[in-house]
């Protein structure tokens, strides 16, 4: 029995109609990626650069509550890639965008969405543009969308962004300096157990900063380029290398504390 009219014409129009839904409709995995709309979200590696230049840096914003909001750190070379992150000691979630404050959360770059949604801008007082994007966007983004970058990365030299020695802190004599004041504590640092993520920290009889007589510190680490000092009650504080040996807090909040190797 040959087909019906009604027949042939489905057949005719139905692989028309799929052909059509292909065209209109993007692939799923073409689908552009979204910010972050909560807090939690936030939270993470973000690309910050400054715009139509070179510079960039990569800051770690963290969940966890700080002196100044949140918690964010960056590595010592960001500071002479992009001076306005000296001030930065903290970030705020607020209206849909990041704030990054100083010691007084007051904010230095407050971030708004871009209208390309895969990106936040600000703009710093000196009038400088700067765009910040999570880093899985970052990675996403075609090579037309990003600010131009030195061959073959837009990460900043060594000699502008001098790093952590990958060893570590060496072991021995510390001596903590509070701003002008010097030497008014001292700390041993006994040697790192390979078996071990932390080592032990002995406070030497006769310092003179309360502050570090309450903290009472008992076991140090290093990782991730950051000298941990652990309190015995479990309260911790981060400090990153600076290009002359010395070892200072991160953030820079308060007043300033830094250890220096001395000979006993």
């Amino acid at each position: 029995m040959p087909p019906r009219p009604a027949t042939l014409a489905l057949a005719v129009l139905l692989p028309l109609a799929a052909a059509a839904q292909e065209a209109t409709t993007p692939p799923q995995s073409s689908m552009p990626a979204t910010l972050p709309d909560t807090v939690a979200g936030a939270a993470g590696s973000w690309d910050l650069a400054i715009a139509g230049g070179q510079r960039r840096c990569v800051l770690t914003l963290s969940a966890d509550s700080g002196p100044a909001g949140r918690i964010v750190r960056f590595p010592a070379g960001c500071r002479r890639a992009l001076p306005v992150m000296a001030g930065i000691a903290g970030w705020l979630y607020a209206d849909d965008g990041i704030r990054l404050v100083d010691t007084n959360v007051r904010p230095i770059l407050s971030f708004a969405r871009e209208p390309d949604g895969r990106s936040l801008g600000a703009t710093a007082g000196n009038g400088e543009r700067y765009s910040l994007v999570p880093l899985q966007i970052a990675a996403m983004r075609p090579a037309s969308d990003t600010p131009p970058a030195p061959e073959p990365a837009a990460a900043p030299q060594p000699t502008a962004a001098p790093a952590p020695p990958p060893e570590g802190p060496a072991p021995g004599l510390y001596a903590l300096d509070r701003a002008t004041q010097k030497d008014v504590c001292r700390l041993e640092l006994a040697p790192p157990d390979a078996a071990a993520k932390e080592a032990p920290v002995r406070l030497l009889p006769g310092c003179r900063d309360s502050g570090i007589t309450v903290f009472d510190p008992a076991t140090w680490r290093f990782a991730s380029g950051l000298l941990t000092l652990k309190a015995r009650r479990g309260h911790a504080v981060n400090l990153i290398a600076l290009p002359d040996g010395r070892w200072r807090r991160d953030p820079d909040v308060g007043v300033t504390f830094v250890l220096r190797k001395v000979e006993p």
